[in-house]
């Protein structure tokens, strides 16, 4: 079980509550596929991913990355027990996505640049990044779980 501190869980759940979810969910995710794009194996049936732009434009990109920041909201609303809320996802990415479990961290990672780059360092400082890696590693951990 992890500890939050009461700076940790106010930087969290003020940041969540900036983050547009249909633009920064995308971006993410786009970033993801183009940055590391070995991850596109897994979105076979997403049509089109030959190009950047390709990647950019294609609306199944866009649609699961707003899907995976509707589920990440399941973890900033479940802080105490994100394990348990992540339970069903980690069986499904692994025993029917197979998807390796490195490419949540890539994806968090991806995560922690677009908001980064969103926000700036006025309001993602040093300190709300911190929380938010501890949360994201948190999460990352969760869905990794079945894999153990």
């Amino acid at each position: 079980m992890v500890e939050w501190t009461d700076s940790e869980r106010k930087a969290i759940t003020s940041l969540w509550g900036n983050i547009d979810a249909n633009e920064i969910g995308p971006l993410a995710l786009i970033r993801l596929l183009i940055v590391y794009p070995w991850c596109q194996r897994h979105f076979s049936g997403f049509g089109n991913l030959s190009s950047n732009a390709a990647i950019a434009g294609n609306p199944k990109v866009s649609a699961h990355g707003k899907t995976v920041m509707n589920g990440l909201e399941s973890a900033v609303k479940n802080m105490d027990n994100i394990k348990a809320a992540y339970a069903k996802l980690s069986v499904m990415h692994s025993e029917k996505l197979h998807v390796d479990p490195d490419n949540f961290r890539l994806l968090a990672e991806c995560l922690t640049v677009v908001l980064a780059m969103k926000f700036g360092p006025s309001t993602f400082t040093p300190e709300v990044q911190e929380a938010w890696q501890k949360f994201l590693a948190v999460v990352v951990s969760a869905l990794g779980r079945q894999y153990h």
